[in-house]
């Protein structure tokens, strides 16, 4: 099924990106995009004006963050198909059919792979680094491989966008937004797309605070998607703990020194550990009934609606 323009929300959340917003506007503009939907974080540069002048609606947000501007355009858009980039002219409008096209096969969410063929100075090593990483944990607590669960470029249906719950208002809400749609059983696909230098303004990233951010909504998240991974984490380290405690306690004993306070304390934390662990096991297989319970109600509800 092809998708028509006039049924695509263009959506791109700003802060400050004079230099680039109107030319990125005027190239949706010229691929017959009609509906184009700028959420503002309050900038000091004129970006509102000059998005307004190039011919996109223009929306301040409330709140704080590009999680905030993403809740409060979701709450406001009406076309049934969404495509958010971010405007500071990192990604090409060129790509936009290759990021619809999915829509109309039938997925329910879509994102832009940035990193299979990034322009040379477009991600600094560290940032690549920290990307790779970051997708890797991704891979490990949520159990799905959605290659760059960063970018900023994606297209989703609006009931797809609607079904989920965010509630991250900083740079953590892509990560929030992968795992919801995991969480929720959506339909996603990946498709390469060009990632450019940034022509405009400075980027707001900081690499290690925010990418530190970014590991902990990952680890965080995965205790709805994944407990057996998240309490399993916790539960490995206080037995590791408790084990490193145990190995000195034997050598000292062995020397014919007894120390008997740490011997309790490691018999605690090996146990505590390995409780926590089962505790992760057992949650893992509620969740597994939920999913199943709901997959059947879900079927059953299907069933009844009649032939249209």
């Amino acid at each position: 099924m092809n998708i028509e323009r006039d049924e695509v929300c263009i959506f791109i959340p700003t802060l400050n990106e004079a230099p680039t917003i109107a030319e990125l506007i005027g190239e949706f503009k010229e691929r017959g995009f009609r509906h184009i939907l700028v959420m503002d974080g309050h900038s000091t540069d004129g970006t509102p004006d000059i998005a307004r002048a190039a011919g996109a609606v223009v929306r301040t947000q409330t709140g704080r963050g590009k999680g905030n501007a993403i809740i409060e355009a979701v709450a406001i858009i009406d076309k049934p198909y969404v495509l958010m980039l971010d405007g500071d002219g990192t990604y090409a409008p060129d790509d936009a059919e290759r990021m619809l096209d999915p829509l109309g096969l039938g997925f329910d969410h879509v994102i832009g792979d940035r990193l299979a063929g990034p322009e040379g100075e477009a991600f600094t090593r560290l940032n690549l680094l920290g990307n790779q990483i970051l997708n890797l944990m991704f891979k490990l607590a949520h159990g799905r491989d959605l290659h760059d669960i960063l970018s900023g470029y994606r297209a989703f249906t609006l009931p797809s966008i609607r079904q989920m719950t965010l509630k991250e208002s900083g740079f953590e809400i892509e990560t929030e937004m992968a795992v919801e749609a995991v969480r929720h059983g959506q339909r996603i696909t990946v498709v390469p797309v060009r990632y450019l230098a940034r022509p405009g303004t400075a980027t707001k990233l900081n690499p290690l605070q925010d990418g530190a951010r970014i590991f902990s909504t990952i680890y965080r998240l995965a205790k709805m998607n994944n407990p057996i991974f998240y309490f399993g984490i916790i539960g490995l380290f206080i037995s590791l703990a408790g084990g490193v405690i145990g190995v000195y306690v034997v050598l000292e004993w062995l020397r014919n020194i007894e120390h008997l306070p740490l011997t309790i304390l490691t018999v605690l934390l090996i146990t505590i550990g390995f409780q926590i662990f089962m505790f992760g096991v057992i949650s893992d297989m509620l969740l597994g009934f939920h999913r199943e319970t709901t997959r059947q109600i879900e079927q059953l509800q299907g069933a009844s609606k009649p032939p249209r």
